[in-house]
């Protein structure tokens, strides 16, 4: 399932996920932000459970912000499993 996130705070447009029936994530593309870092995160979350991705990137600032645009990839997962509680629920 293709799910799309709009973040907030950060300079990324727009977080797109390709989520299983197991809660796996299957691809992660980030639009605009910091180009190679978020390649590397994207490869690195691939073949990953929603909730550890999301324990492991929640919180995390960048400079003086308050977010990130890993911890927005983490609300953008936290807002799919709220969503999608039925079918994802585990």
């Amino acid at each position: 399932m293709e799910y799309r996130y709009r973040p907030q705070g950060v300079c990324s447009r727009e977080i797109i996920l390709e989520i299983d029936e197991n809660d796996i994530v299957r691809d992660l593309k980030v639009i605009n932000g910091c180009d190679g870092n978020l390649k590397g995160i994207a490869q690195l979350v691939k073949g990953m459970k929603v909730q550890d991705i999301i324990t492991k990137l929640s919180g995390i600032k960048c400079n003086m912000k308050n977010t990130s645009c890993p911890d927005q990839i983490s609300k953008a997962l936290i807002e799919f499993k709220n969503k999608n509680n039925v079918k994802y629920k585990r």
